[in-house]
């Protein structure tokens, strides 16, 4: 079944708003919030003198030229739905907006600690900010349920208007190519001035809750509604996280996807991780009763561990097959105890994604449910 964004806003009986409508190491173990498998924010090669990209270019499901025929209008044209460019924040004691479910996006990095309501990004999508002294965006797509962190150098990004795979694409300001964000891989798109497809440098953001983020970080710092524009930040024009509901329990998708499979429902949670060899999916639910589940990548051995105390997870390469066990908030590999985002195996950059986006980007993923 499909809507533009503005219709299911109209049929959700909701108002319309100008969006939708419209690195430390500590005691040798990194930050909780710190993923493994993240590209660490330090140097960088420069793409047309602006955007920084990685050094391996991920794959890409198809052609780049046909992943940008199949972008669909979500409604909004070119930065009808406005990303925070100028972030304000504001001190844990100074947030009365958020209850302790609520979700957030934290990250704790090049030395800030920084949370961003979903309810603010779910009306702006991308927020461009710093992390110490360098420039990130902070980018979300309520469509997919994905958060991806990029560093963006000398440049913006913004919200082209358009969707892949029910996905934002976004376009930098310095080049104006298209970038898809689970893909974090660029395509042409009808204003590019920088052919050749490459990959940006991602940072991991967790998908927690105000109540988990905050009793692990009691210092950090929170976006702030006082974003420059007049939304109302209590209402999520796709339903609710807390408690579920709306768009992110149906299983209707607003626009066409690209791949389905019905083993599991479209909305279902996945962590997601991939490389330039391949694509690997662990069940969250599933990931966080277990706490250790193993798999493999393009044939390499891989774990996935959670997280309890910000229910997440992380996924390692794994070659050689070493034991990995849990220990309370700990996991043990081997003999030896670590906080589950510090193993001393090779990280894999992961995130949260629904399952029909997932499969649909990556339909040969090795799947652990």
């Amino acid at each position: 079944m499909e809507f533009t964004r503005r219709q299911f806003v109209a049929v959700a009986g909701l108002s319309a708003f100008a969006g939708c409508t419209s690195d430390p190491d500590r005691n040798s173990e990194r930050d909780p919030a710190t993923t493994a498998g993240s590209s660490d924010i330090g140097s960088t090669s420069v793409a047309d003198g602006a955007v920084p990209t990685a050094d391996e270019t991920l794959k890409l499901p198809m052609e780049p030229s046909d992943l940008e025929s199949l972008a669909v209008s979500g409604g909004p044209p070119k930065d009808g739905i406005p990303s925070i460019d100028d972030p304000s924040f504001v001190g844990p004691d100074g947030v009365d907006f958020l209850d302790p479910g609520d979700p957030v996006f934290g990250v704790a990095l090049n030395g800030d600690v920084k949370a961003y309501p979903q309810k603010i990004l779910v009306q702006h999508e991308i927020v461009n900010d710093r992390l110490g002294d360098r420039s990130v965006a902070v980018t979300y797509c309520p469509l997919t349920g994905t958060v991806q962190g990029f560093e963006r150098g000398q440049t913006t990004f913004g919200v082209s208007g358009r969707l892949i795979n029910n996905n934002l694409v976004m376009y930098d300001r310095a080049t104006e190519t298209w970038w898809p964000q689970i893909l974090a891989t660029s395509i042409p798109g009808p204003w590019n001035s920088a052919p050749g497809t490459r990959s940006l440098r991602e940072f991991r953001l967790v998908w927690t809750t105000w109540e988990q983020w905050r009793g692990l970080y009691p210092n950090t710092q929170v976006l702030s509604t006082e974003t420059g524009f007049a939304n109302n930040y209590g209402r999520d024009p796709y339903g609710s996280y807390n408690p579920r509901s709306g768009y992110y329990t149906s299983e209707n998708t607003l626009f066409e996807t690209l791949e389905e499979d019905d083993r599991f429902s479209r909305k279902r949670v996945f962590m997601g991780a991939r490389t330039a060899d391949g694509a690997v999916a662990f069940d969250k639910s599933t990931l966080l009763e277990k706490r250790i589940l193993t798999g493999e990548l393009s044939e390499t051995p891989i774990v996935a561990v959670a997280d309890q105390r910000l229910n997440t997870g992380y996924v390692y390469l794994n070659p050689d097959e070493r034991t990995v066990t849990t220990d309370g908030n700990r996991v043990l590999v081997g003999d030896s105890s670590y906080e589950p985002n510090a193993l001393p195996l090779t990280g894999i950059h992961t995130f949260d994604a629904m399952w029909f986006a997932w499969h649909g980007y990556y339909p040969e993923t090795n799947v652990y449910a």
